[in-house]
């Protein structure tokens, strides 16, 4: 049987015991940034995670429907992982699934995955790829004119964003990754409990 890592185990208990105990402080601090930083690990190392809580971001985008909305709207005061992509990036379709998992696996009051098309996509060619590869679980939310992330300085794609409860960045991961691995989730859960109460 594979041991796992030491961090990965304690994050998990940590997380554990946060939700558990509803008393938890819920607040990302530099601490759990800087705990969280230190055992990074698989794909997740790639996540360059901030000391503290940046910059929030205002720029609108539009759901499927065509309706103006924003980060913060979609977030609604949760732990939220933005994803940039568009059809025609190969990487960016690649991890779609594994989005889709961790969206249907911790999705819910305390954390959501928004997934944005960035730039110049086809809305037929959005729902032919989600329906060919099964995504059912996360929004198709465009960004034509790439407004959002010229503001949030997206130059390549996937960029993967992930802010506090407040629309804050935590960190953000530039290429793919496994977002349904157990590091992302445990990475996820510990961001979701925050600093569990002493």
């Amino acid at each position: 049987m594979k041991r796992r890592a030491p961090l990965l185990s304690a994050l998990l208990y940590a997380a554990a015991l946060a939700g558990a105990n509803p008393a938890a402080a819920q607040e990302v601090t530099p601490e759990l940034l800087a705990t969280l930083k230190a055992g990074l690990s698989g794909d997740m190392r790639k996540l360059a995670l901030a000391e503290a809580p940046g910059r929030s971001y205002d720029a609108g985008f539009r759901t499927a429907a065509g309706e103006d909305t924003t980060l913060a709207a979609e977030a609604a005061g949760r732990i939220a992982l933005v994803n940039f992509w568009a059809t025609w990036c190969a990487p960016c379709r690649e991890e779609m699934p594994a989005l889709n998992a961790l969206e249907k696996e911790l999705g819910g009051p305390d954390f959501t995955v928004i997934t944005i098309a960035t730039g110049p996509n086809n809305p037929a060619k959005i729902d032919r790829f989600m329906e060919d590869e099964g995504i059912d679980a996360l929004p198709r939310h465009t960004d034509q004119r790439a407004a959002l992330g010229r503001q949030a300085g997206v130059l390549g794609l996937p960029v993967t964003m992930i802010l506090d409860r407040e629309g804050r960045e935590l960190g953000r991961l530039t290429g793919g990754a496994d977002w349904a691995s157990p590091e992302a989730r445990a990475l996820i859960e510990a961001l979701i409990a925050g600093e569990p109460a002493s």
